[in-house]
């Protein structure tokens, strides 16, 4: 009997932690439990053929999928397959795209069993039951939350390819204590820590194996302070053993607790050793009021000032349009805010309807209207409509494009002048009217876009915009030489931010609990 661990993941680099977990958790069921992966966009029939590779003659088969946002409608089609020409193999599903509103789904028919929430005791148990009975009669089970010390690690099953070529995703904690109702967590009662020196020995071990880039996945990551400092510590100790050999680590951050005794740990790490990623999402008092959004606005925008003024650390800050009662008006004083503060990426995202998430509760009061299929995004509320919704659509992918990717680094000013979002508003709307495109456009042709606009647009005087693009394109050309391999590092996390926020930004690996990554 062979159990199969399988998702599909966004793309290769992203080694999904959540399989991982259920495997270290396998118990005495782990010496015939295999992980088989596979990337989004791969053929439905190869995808079933390797998974049925694994079945030996008269044996059994179960085949554990973590469903994702991102993966739903693909795995849906794998599922329907292996069903149909092998339907003696047992498929159970578990991640958060089916946790919630269970009843309504089609993976949730085709599949045996589904595990919400929670998987690492309720998988090997639900297995178990399959093998030697009894059989589960129920075909929706909770998953059970166990203590956090009894949860095995996974860090060990992370192979040398992954090491080498792929983001270690970790957490020291799961869990948030915060209640933002567009976001999963909102649906966690508090956040539960791992001991920590287990974790950091675990930590420890992947360094010694060659793992310098660590992604880490808590939601809340500077929640207590203590031991938020002996995990920068660990790493500010591998940076000062071995300065040439950097480490690189990436933290979700809550932008409005920044104590001293942090900032002064912030402040001894290098350049291209340490990303932030700061969730603000609205600087509305009234919407942040309306989504049970606690927030010091002050603190966090102070906050982020000091971290561009006083430390390396790299800033990524998030803004979501399309919440309740947000108007592009106020949306727009709320980026131009962001902007004036200097963050080095501003991460524009759209409102996504995930299931399970109390954001539904607003659907009727503020029209809210949201695209029934995957990743749900938000098409139109009473403040914004369907037409005016595309065009912050579009703002936000030439964003990334423009801004986000670090190619327009002396042009940009020029784009945004004293009204960035207006003014980048502008653009995006002339961008599409010429192109009637957001993806797939060369940048040759979008630098000679740029420049077009900044002459016909803005007035701007020819020799100064082929000395801003020139700039540019010289200080492209510079980035593809960079031997710095910090410098590296630091630019492959950042591309990969950018390309993962379009994949439903409030599920991926954070939600390590569930049965996939």
């Amino acid at each position: 009997m062979t159990i199969l661990l399988s998702t599909l993941n966004a793309r290769y680099a992203h080694a999904s932690l959540g399989l991982r977990y259920l495997l270290a958790n396998m118990g005495a069921l782990q010496q015939q439990t295999r992980l088989q992966e596979f990337v989004t966009g791969a053929k439905t029939t190869e995808i079933v053929e390797k998974l049925l590779s694994h079945r030996h003659a008269g044996e059994k088969l179960i085949v554990g999928f973590g469903v994702y946002i991102w993966n739903i409608e693909e795995i849906t089609k794998v599922v329907a397959l292996l069903k149909r020409v092998a339907p003696e193999v047992v498929v159970i599903l578990g991640g958060p795209e089916v946790s919630y509103e269970t009843a309504e789904q089609e993976i949730v028919k085709l599949a045996d069993y589904v595990i919400t929430g929670w998987g690492d005791v309720s998988f090997p148990e639900i297995c178990r039951q399959v093998l030697n009975g009894p059989k589960p009669l129920m075909k929706i089970h909770a998953g059970v939350q166990p203590p956090m010390a009894d949860i095995a690690l996974p860090y060990t099953l992370y192979s040398d390819e992954d090491i080498q070529h792929r983001t270690l995703y970790v957490e020291a904690s799961r869990g948030c204590p915060f209640k933002c109702e567009f976001c999963l967590s909102a649906l966690d009662k508090t956040a539960w820590p791992f001991e920590i020196e287990l974790f950091l020995a675990e930590m420890e071990s992947l360094h010694a194996r060659g793992a310098r880039l660590f992604k880490f996945v808590d939601r809340t990551f500077n929640l207590n302070i203590k031991t938020s400092l002996k995990i920068m510590q660990f790493f500010l100790d591998k940076l000062e053993a071995n300065p040439a050999d950097p480490v690189f680590a990436h933290f979700e951050v809550v932008p409005d607790h920044l104590p001293d005794a942090l900032k002064e740990g912030i402040k001894k790490f290098p350049p291209g050793t340490l990303q932030f990623e700061l969730g603000i999402q609205s600087f509305n008092p009234e919407v942040q009021a309306r989504i049970s959004r606690k927030q010091d606005n002050q603190k966090a925008a102070d906050n982020i000032r000091w971290l561009c003024e006083n430390s390396h650390a790299h800033l990524h800050v998030d803004l979501i349009a399309g919440l309740p009662g947000e108007t592009v008006e106020s949306f727009a004083a709320g980026f131009n805010k962001l902007y004036a503060l200097r963050p080095h990426e501003i991460q524009f995202g759209i409102l996504k309807r995930l299931r399970g998430t109390p954001i539904i509760r607003h659907t009727e009061e503020w029209g809210m209207v949201f695209d029934p299929y995957p990743p749900y995004t938000i098409l139109a509320n009473s403040t914004i409509d369907f037409s005016t919704m595309q065009r912050l659509v579009r703002f936000a992918r030439y964003w990334d494009l423009v801004a986000n990717s670090g190619r327009f680094g002396h042009t940009l000013p020029h784009l945004l002048g004293a009204t960035p979002f207006e003014n980048f508003m502008d653009l995006s709307d002339w961008l599409y009217q010429r192109t009637d495109a957001t993806h797939r456009i060369a940048l040759e042709r979008l630098a000679a876009l740029v420049g077009e606009w900044l002459r016909t647009e803005r007035r701007m005087d020819d020799m100064l915009v082929e000395q801003i693009l020139g700039s540019d394109y010289a200080g492209q050309a510079n980035r593809k030489n960079v031997s710095d391999k910090s410098a590296a590092k630091l630019d492959k996390s950042t591309q990969k931010s950018a390309e993962k926020k379009t994949e439903a930004k409030s599920l991926p690996q954070r939600q390590a609990r569930h049965l996939a990554a």
